[in-house]
């Protein structure tokens, strides 16, 4: 139990961290001042955990008693002001911090909601809400299109981990193991949808 709790606790940082690294990277891009920078990390780091705890009743949400988390946005948003150089040379570098974010938050989030007993599909939306959402409220104060809303799976890559991670439950597999799994095929997903423009189709 203790390992798997070490587990969840890497991935929740490296999930806040990662999403904080994409939002300031879209500040950058938008040329945003430093302020707008941290800001933006702030948002796009903590906007699903916020949602999922309002929804849940969870208050206060998490980050207002773990100042670990403001102290790991903060870093973030330095570390990407200070190495912007280096990590524009990856030209996926938002891709790659937004699909890490997603991948490790929708496990979080599916496991909250497992946590106060809510049926498993809601717990999968949780999941999915978790990880979309600060990337929605980035997109938005950035004037671009949410990436949910784009062609690309996305918010789908993050069903079919949520859907990996209960079948792997309903099977006795071991937690560790479960949340390793999950995750990564959220980011084998999201990874290969958009390198062989994988999409759903369009509603018209």
């Amino acid at each position: 139990m203790e390992m798997t709790d070490s587990i969840i606790s890497i991935l929740d940082f490296t999930g806040t961290f990662a999403f904080a690294v994409s939002g300031a990277l879209a500040a950058a891009e938008k040329k945003f001042d430093l302020f707008g920078a941290v800001f933006l990390g702030f948002v796009t780091a903590i906007g699903g955990g916020t949602m999922r705890d309002m929804m849940l009743g969870n208050t206060p949400v998490a980050w207002l008693h773990d100042i670990r988390i403001f102290y790991t946005i903060v870093i973030a948003v330095v570390f990407t002001f200070l190495f912007r150089p280096t990590i524009i040379r990856f030209t996926k570098a938002l891709f790659l911090f937004d699909t890490i974010g997603i991948s490790v938050f929708t496990i979080i989030g599916l496991q909250k909601g497992l946590g106060v007993d809510i049926h498993a599909p809601i717990a999968v939306m949780m999941g999915i809400t978790t990880a979309v959402m600060g990337g929605i409220i980035r997109d938005v104060l950035c004037n671009d299109i949410p990436l949910i809303f784009h062609k690309e799976i996305y918010a789908t890559a993050c069903l079919l981990g949520g859907i990996i991670y209960l079948g792997l439950l309903y099977l006795n597999v071991s937690e560790s193991i479960i949340i390793v799994t999950a995750a990564t095929s959220i980011f084998i997903v999201r990874t290969l949808s958009v390198r062989y423009k994988w999409s759903l189709p369009k509603f018209k």
